[in-house]
Order: structure tokens, then C-alpha cells, then sequence
């Protein structure tokens, strides 16, 4: 669901062009992607895919913002081990009363692996690099991600098409357009830890792609709750303590992050993934950097540099190609 690594992205769907919450992804981690044409929707289904559309667009996006505010009083890796542990454990205790099986013992492994890349590392780097870079730069910096799952295609002889391959220079020549720019200048630290989270997330996207996870959303649960025991041990490891009462706006960040960030808008991509065309269902991928540099501008008073905006066109139009180039290979 990235998140979609887009903190959004953090769950990973199989086709995702970025993850992930999500989930992936967004996977960032998955639900497979239906190829076949979208059909005329019923009139319930034309109001719940505005809203649908608006909670991955939205709420995927302003979940960058709300990390930041949690870290006001939670340590990095201890607020991503609570909020997946706790959402994690919730979707999971709710599908096991819905009668869905529980993972097979090689499910979970799998799970346990996709999990730790995608949301221990993922995730975890991204609330670490939050404290000292913008959360606007960092949703920017995590939209590389289908970059780095491209060039990872080619480890299973998944070849990029040319215009795969066009979108692979002018994608990457973006990150290195970000990362030069005054905004991640300041915070070299933060700068790799995004790079790095992107490649995790697009390292266990791709590697997910051909193991045998469980089913869609108790691939969710496993992968959160595996994330969110990663994330435990790296907070243990690194001696992470709460030194006073978290604020209220921190609570009220980590509880946004696990009801809405976490269940509603992973819930509402899978909604989309059954109803619309997969195009349209992961379109967040281009819509959640603007919205994150928005509201970080708006509510947090980041600085948006000139250089920073042009990075994020020629990152977002790199992935664009990269998608355009998958689905021109899959009409083939």
C-alpha cells in the first residue's frame, strides 16, 4: 500500500508504478492489477470512486505531513513500530473474524522479508529523514521508487522497453537534480536515507512480485505487522524512549496515520484496483509529492525551492514514462 514508499504507498500491489501505505506501497506490499477494460459503473460505484480517488490522493499524500507532526514527540522508528503493529494487528484480528485464513508458514516468511524492506526500512528510513528534511522533499524524493523497481526488473530478465528506458534517465537524472538542490543540501544524511528507502521499497516490490504471499489484504496484515516487529528491534537497538507524554497533535498524527493512512485509504485502493482501470487506481503515484510539498508549505512552513519543484516534474514525468512503457508492453 506507497504507501504507496510514498509513506502512502506503503502496501506493494504487483503492478504498482510506485506502491506502499502501500501498500505498497504501496508497495511502499499485493492486490493484482486487473487489465481489462473498466465497464460502466453502477451509480453507488460513481460516488465511491471520487471518494476512493480522494483518500489515496489526499490522504496518501498528507501522510508525509503527519509523520512530521509525530515526530514532534515520537522517536523515528518507534512511531512507525506503532502504527503498523497496532493497524497491522487490528486489519488482521478483523479478517481472521471475517473468516479469512492465516497465512501458511512460508506466507509469512515472505511476508516477513516484504515487510521489513518495504516498511522497517522503507518506512522507517523516511520517518528518520523527516527529522531534518522537509516532508514536501521527502514524499518528492520517495516517488523515485518506480525508478529504482525498473531497473530491479532487469534481475528476472524484465527488460525495460525504450521508452522504459528513457524514463529510467530522466527519472534518475531528477533524483540527481533533488539531491543537489538546496533542500536536500542541508541534510546529506537524510538525502541518502530517502535514496535508500526507495531502493528498499523497490527492491522487496520487485522480489515480492514472485514469491507466494497471502492473499490481498492479509498480505497487508502480515506485511505490517512483520514491518512493525522490524521497526520494534531497530527502536530497541537504538535505544529509543519516550522522555515525556506524547502532545496531543502527535497523538492525534499517529492516530491519522493508523485509521486513515493505514486502514481507509489502503482499503479505498482496493476498491479502486476491482472498479477502474489500473492506470487510474495508481495514479496517486503522481499526485501525492504536490499534495505532501502543499500542505508542508501551507501548515508547516517548509520552503519550496525553484529546483526542488523542477526535480519533482522530471522525477514524476520519468515514472510517467516508465508506466506508459509497462502498459504498451503488456498490450503487446
Amino acid at each position: 500500500m506507497q504507501q504507496g514508499l510514498s509513506d502512502g504507498l506503503f502496501i506493494h500491489s504487483r503492478d504498482s508504478p510506485v506502491a506502499a501505505e502501500a501498500t505498497s506501497k504501496p508497495d511502499p506490499v499485493r492486490p493484482e492489477h486487473s487489465s481489462a477494460p473498466a465497464v460502466t459503473l453502477p451509480s453507488c460505484h460513481r460516488l465511491l470512486v471520487p471518494l476512493a480517488l480522494f483518500a489515496v490522493y489526499v490522504i496518501w499524500g498528507s501522510t508525509y505531513f503527519a509523520i512530521r507532526i509525530a515526530l514532534d514527540s515520537w522517536p523515528p522508528f518507534l512511531l512507525g513500530a506503532v502504527r503498523f503493529l497496532l493497524a497491522g494487528g487490528l486489519l488482521y484480528v478483523f479478517l481472521r473474524l471475517r473468516g479469512a485464513a492465516a497465512p501458511t508458514r512460508a506466507q509469512w516468511i515472505n511476508a516477513a522479508v516484504t515487510g521489513t524492506l518495504l516498511l522497517g526500512i522503507g518506512n522507517g528510513l523516511v520517518c528518520f529523514a523527516e527529522q531534518t528534511v522537509a516532508s514536501g522533499l521527502a514524499a518528492i524524493a520517495v516517488a523515485s521508487m518506480p525508478l529504482f523497481a525498473a531497473a530491479f526488473g532487469a534481475l528476472y530478465r524484465d527488460w525495460p522497453s525504450r521508452l522504459e528506458w528513457l524514463g529510467l534517465v530522466i527519472g534518475f537524472g531528477g533524483v540527481i537534480l533533488l539531491n543537489l538542490g538546496s533542500g536536500m543540501s542541508g541534510s546529506p544524511i537524510g538525502a541518502i536515507a530517502l535514496v535508500s528507502a526507495a531502493i528498499a521499497w523497490a527492491f522487496g516490490s520487485v522480489w515480492s512480485r514472485r514469491r507466494n504471499m497471502p492473499p490481498a489484504s492479509m498480505n497487508t496484515a502480515a506485511q505490517m505487522l512483520s514491518g512493525g516487529a522490524a521497526l520494534s528491534l531497530v527502536s530497541l537497538l537504538q535505544g529509543e524512549r519516550m522522555h515525556a507524554a506524547p502532545s496531543v497533535s502527535a497523538t492525534l498524527a499517529l492516530l491519522y496515520l493508523i485509521v486513515f493512512g493505514s486502514l481507509i485509504a489502503f482499503t479505498a485502493y482496493l476498491y479502486l484496483l476491482g472498479n477502474v482501470r489500473a492506470l487510474l487506481a495508481t495514479s496517486y503515484a503522481y499526485v501525492n509529492p504536490p499534495v505532501a510539498v502543499l500542505l508542508g508549505a501551507l501548515f508547516l512552513g517548509e520552503l519550496v525551492h525553484p529546483g526542488d519543484l523542477a526535480a519533482m516534474a522530471v522525477i514524476l514525468g520519468g515514472v510517467a514514462m516508465i508506466t506508459l512503457g509497462k502498459v504498451g508492453k503488456k498490450r503487446e
